[in-house]
């Protein structure tokens, strides 16, 4: 029965994902938290992709990762970016606007990576769903920025919403008074992601 399912897990898996899309699912052990992984793509910056290692900065409009950021978010990051590197803490983007086919893609890495659908779920949105697609959302790093972030986002309106992402965050104007709201445990929670 196991060997069943196993098989017919493959054959879905091979049939819902695109080779042409997928190189090699995102290792979340060796990559910089939320950069891409993948070694070989159809898609490229104008995508929203930022290769892995790539230092990008908040001031970096030029790159559409960047640059097509919501107005609003990219203000906010950037007076956050000022002040955190005041305090020696250099803000990265490592993931920010999306095109609906990068989307696709790291939601078809992760049902490789993950093995189900629910469990990718945890981990990515889909394109209709994702803030990164819309430019409402920025995947930040390294761990000292995103902790920096954490501490001191509210400030800028800056809020992680998932629990299980420390590196994602989204503009809630009303933090600045009001603190950020409650976290989702993970994207599966927030009714946003659903269809």
């Amino acid at each position: 029965m196991l060997v069943s399912l196993a098989i017919l897990g493959v054959a879905i898996a091979a049939f819902v994902v695109q080779p042409s899309l997928v190189a090699s699912a995102p290792s979340s052990l060796s990559a910089e938290v939320g950069q891409s992984t993948s070694t070989q793509t159809a898609l490229d910056e104008a995508d929203g992709v930022i290769p892995h290692g790539v230092a990008v900065s908040v001031f970096d409009e030029e790159i559409p990762a960047v640059g097509k950021l919501d107005p609003d978010l990219l203000d906010a990051l950037r007076r956050a970016a000022t002040d955190a590197e005041a305090d020696g803490v250099g803000l990265r983007v490592n993931s920010g606007w999306r095109s609906p086919e990068y989307q696709q893609q790291l939601l078809q890495d992760a049902l490789v990576e993950y093995g189900s659908q629910e469990e990718a779920a945890q981990w990515v949105a889909t394109a209709e769903t994702s803030a990164h697609v819309s430019g409402e959302a920025a995947d930040i790093g390294p761990f000292d920025a995103a902790a920096w972030l954490s501490e001191n986002g509210a400030a800028y309106g800056l809020c992680q919403i998932y629990s299980s992402e420390s590196w994602h965050y989204e503009l809630r104007p009303d933090a600045v008074d009001d603190g950020c709201p409650p976290m989702y445990a993970d994207p599966t929670e927030d009714p946003r992601m659903q269809p």
